[in-house]
């Protein structure tokens, strides 16, 4: 006599109450982007803890471990991240959305490209009507010039009331969006945006903040730092941006600004990690992630976006020093 367990073809999860339909095989995250719910999420392979939320009930399969990611204690209250959890029954799903304006596709226009460093160009675009989102945030963006190709960027500069806003395109060997941005004339060209998404944002606390970019992760950092300037925060806060060479650091006339107007203690830090000892160069030398233990403070929130091999050290690094990072 044979004991046969026929696994269900779907299951069923309440989100925050909203009852979705998860496919079989699908993870979490997938079933629940699926149905049109704006589940916070980033790196989507398990590495940055975006995507955490609660299993209040039900059962899942995790595709990696969690423990190096997750804490102790999360892990006992029974957080999981939906990015690598395939559920295996119905679900009750606790998680903090985000309070932001529901996704949109708008048409534009590009109306300037300038580079920022030898792979970095900034894209300026004009929409036709505004769009509201939290600085930080991130976009998928298309050009008529490239049918059918869609990538996603962050917003570069905090929300405006006329339509105006801006991404930092990266080339990525390879890459056909990436480098057309870098190396065509794009301007005038029409685009669609579809957006806002994402779960990096500024929390509201007094807390001091510890913000970290590399590379074309300035841009929402930039964003973040905006918004608050506009909006009068006053926490203290320390900027490290980590880049291989001098030539690879862009965006300090608008840090100084930045650092200018704060109102609070505000400490700029960049930091090369190839520049010979011939150069000029008399800051900060190394890996940025190392020194954020010399200068975190105890009970800082910290904001990451770069390399996912810099977020990782980051991430551990602060872990160990018991800060929340986003």
């Amino acid at each position: 006599m044979f004991n046969l367990s026929i696994k269900p073809s779907a299951v069923t999860a309440h989100i925050n109450g909203r009852e979705v339909v998860i496919h079989a095989g699908e993870t979490l995250l997938q079933g629940a982007l699926r149905n049109g719910i704006d589940f916070p999420n980033s790196c989507r392979v398990g590495g940055c803890a975006t995507c955490k939320c609660r299993l209040a009930e039900g059962r899942v399969k995790e595709m990696t471990e969690t423990g190096y990611i997750l804490s102790k204690d999360e892990i006992e209250q029974g957080f999981i991240l939906a990015c690598q959890s395939v559920p295996q029954s119905d679900l009750r799903i606790e998680v903090s959305l985000p309070e932001q304006a529901a996704r949109r596709r708008m048409a534009g226009r590009i109306t300037a490209q300038s580079k920022l460093t030898h792979d970095i160009t900034r894209l300026d675009v004009q929409l036709d009507e505004p769009l509201d989102y939290a600085a930080g945030q991130f976009a998928d963006i298309s050009v008529d010039a490239l049918p059918g190709i869609s990538r996603s960027y962050s917003f570069a500069t905090p929300t405006q009331p006329d339509g105006q806003l801006s991404f930092f395109v990266r080339k990525v060997p390879g890459g056909i969006f990436s480098t057309a941005v870098n190396e065509q004339d794009l301007v005038g060209q029409p685009m669609q945006i579809e957006g806002p998404s994402g779960n990096f944002w500024l929390r509201p606390a007094d807390a001091p903040m510890l913000l970290l970019a590399g590379g074309s992760g300035l841009a929402p950092v930039l964003a973040l730092l905006q918004d608050a300037l506009a909006k009068g925060v006053t926490r203290s806060a320390t900027l490290l941006f980590g880049a291989r060479t001098e030539n690879d650091l862009y965006g300090l006339d608008e840090i100084e600004s930045i650092a200018r107007r704060w109102q609070g203690d505000f400490r700029f830090i960049p930091v090369l990690s190839d520049c010979g000892s011939g150069e000029s160069w008399t800051g900060r030398r190394g890996l940025v992630t190392d020194i954020i233990p010399e200068i975190i403070v105890p009970g800082a929130h910290a904001y990451l976006c770069g390399p996912p091999a810099m977020i990782d050290s980051a991430v551990d690094s602060l872990t160990r020093q018991g800060i929340y990072s986003q």
